[in-house]
């Protein structure tokens, strides 16, 4: 098995030379892979597959081709642009680890995993990744794909995430000394077109002979994964103001947290459970309900919101602390509105309301 074990890395190179996927953040043969793209890419797919973030790639780096322009747009216009891509707070740290790159790096990034840990944003999995492919580091970068081929490869049966470390050894063991950013990119390729999560095919696979899970005939039962724990569910109220000329109140929610920094029509707190004693309506007014509902799952908790409107008709903005704002219907398609609001807009609007922009 020794033997077997010493020989993949160049079986897997061999592999990728023939089989690496066309992507566009991904330097061709021969080029020097840029450290601004990889990053970008890798913060990008955290949560996302590859074939939704292409578009949003190609946009981002036409618009600010360097981590400088990019350091310099103003935070609004980078949500603008990451609309769609969810899970907003990679935007924000993207933002925020671009003007760090600049104001403490030179505009250069660091190319050491621990150097690269420091910058917002990035965490073990981006920094590896950052400094094998693009720094050529010594580097194990695990993500899922990687997760799952080398849980087959040594039959790992210790449930996620407890068998993490001893997947990242087992990789680390295997990064070879020449060629390390390929073969991190060879990785993650191998378990996303070959070993993947259902039926893979082993038969063309360049570490066939040596994994162990086809041996035993258990490769589609690995990776073992923890049970899920159900999710609590939070209740809220949501607020529909609408002006005369069809303008709609919203605010900015809070920086740090959920959501941070993005625009959110007024509700009360998230609490868990159906009660909620935290209402606080934008203003005093006789709000009825809707009868109308939306729904959305995050991560760790499912969201139910019951909407409210009011028939009262307002000039003036809340009396309320915050970052308040009247924002035209038509407006709403070109907002960075997180995915649980454009669910609001809908029920209140219809569909119609995001092709108006």
């Amino acid at each position: 098995m020794a033997s077997r074990i010493e020989q993949l890395p160049q079986r897997l190179l061999d592999w990728y030379d023939a089989h690496a996927r066309a992507l566009p953040w991904r330097a061709k043969p021969g080029e020097t892979a840029d450290p601004y793209k990889v990053w970008m890419s890798e913060i990008m797919l955290q949560q996302t597959t590859v074939a939704t973030v292409g578009k949003y790639f190609i946009s981002f780096t036409t618009r600010w081709p360097t981590v400088t322009d990019l350091a310099l747009a103003e935070l609004d216009d980078v949500l603008r642009e990451w609309a769609g891509l969810g899970y907003y707070a990679r935007a924000r740290n993207l933002h925020a680890c671009a003007k760090a790159v600049v104001a403490d790096h030179g505009g250069w990034f660091p190319d050491t995993e621990q150097d690269l840990l420091e910058l917002p944003g990035v965490g073990p999995y981006t920094a590896a990744a950052v400094a094998a492919i693009a720094f050529d580091r010594s580097a194990a970068a695990v993500d899922g794909n990687v997760e799952r081929v080398m849980s087959r490869l040594h039959a790992i049966e210790t449930p996620l995430p407890a068998a993490k470390p001893e997947i990242k050894a087992h990789t680390l063991k295997l990064v070879p000394a020449g060629r390390p950013g390929d073969f991190a990119q060879a990785l993650m390729d191998l378990g996303a077109t070959i070993c993947t999560p259902k039926n893979p095919n082993c038969l063309i696979c360049p570490w066939m002979t040596a994994c162990r899970a086809r041996e035993l005939g258990i490769a589609e039962t690995l990776p073992v994964k923890a049970p899920k724990k159900q999710r609590p569910v939070r209740n809220a109220c949501i607020f529909w103001a609408e002006r005369a000329d069809g303008a709609v109140l919203m605010r900015r929610r809070e920086e740090k947290g959920l959501l941070g920094g993005m625009l959110e029509f007024p509700s009360s707190g998230w609490a868990t459970g159906k009660g909620n004693s935290d209402l606080a309506p934008p203003y005093v007014s006789g709000w009825v309900t809707t009868q109308k509902q939306v729904e959305h799952t995050f991560t760790h908790f499912h969201l139910v919101l019951d909407l409210h409107e009011t028939d009262e008709v307002f000039d003036d903005l809340p009396a309320h602390d915050g970052d308040w704002r009247w924002v035209g219907a038509h407006e709403l398609a070109t907002e960075a509105l997180p995915t649980a609001m454009k669910k609001v807009a809908v029920a209140m609007l219809g569909a119609d309301v995001f092709r108006r922009g």
